[in-house]
């Protein structure tokens, strides 16, 4: 496939990636769909892996990708000056890392938010983190029956374990393709411009 091709493909798949974890993000503001107090939502929701890392940082390199799709053998490079081509080559390598970050650190806190668990009111009125102490041979993510510990919000457990679950999965995937994206537009800067096959 060629690398234009190939960068448009990655663009497409990038976006609904971005737009779920943006909305799988801002779920999490709301444990099981209620509107808490800021003190009463995980921490971790405040590090905006998804709505920044999944989100805008991939957002950023799809529009590049999709530019770089263009038609020809090597994409946005045929038919420009070498100089132009290389600074377009080297803008979507850059952008390609930065999703790759992105994709990386929502992948980083989303697994820190299923191995520690969530704020919970255990049943005394105070919210705390019941499950934060657990070693990981007796985490509560294999143990459902420990999951009723959490008396408010109700299904708060589970609300985050899904959420939390979707952006791990959301922030590899994208971390994988942009990670593609850079090799792949390295490889269309060595195989050489339209206009050097041409002459």
């Amino acid at each position: 496939m060629c690398t234009g091709k190939c960068s448009k493909c990655i663009g497409i798949t990038l976006f609904p990636l971005a737009a779920c974890a943006i909305v799988s993000n801002i779920l999490l503001y709301f444990p099981s769909g209620r509107v808490l107090q800021l003190s009463e939502i995980t921490d971790l929701v405040w590090f905006f892996h998804g709505i920044l890392g999944a989100g805008i940082l991939v957002i950023l390199p799809a529009f590049m990708m999709l530019g770089a799709g263009g038609a020809g053998c090597c994409a946005n490079r045929c038919g420009r000056p070498w100089a132009g081509a290389q600074s377009s080559i080297l803008l979507s390598v850059v952008l390609a890392v930065l999703g790759f970050v992105g994709g990386v650190y929502c992948a980083v806190i989303s697994s820190l938010g299923l191995i520690w668990g969530p704020l919970c009111d255990t049943g005394d009125g105070e919210y705390l983190y019941p499950f934060r102490n657990d070693t990981l041979e007796d985490n509560y993510l294999f143990k459902q029956t420990t999951w009723s510990i959490c008396k408010e919000p109700e299904n708060i457990v589970l609300w985050n374990i899904v959420l939390f679950s979707i952006l791990l999965a959301i922030g590899v995937i994208e971390a994988i393709l942009c990670f593609i994206q850079v090799i792949n537009r390295l490889t269309g800067c060595i195989c050489g411009t339209c206009m050097r096959k041409r002459k």
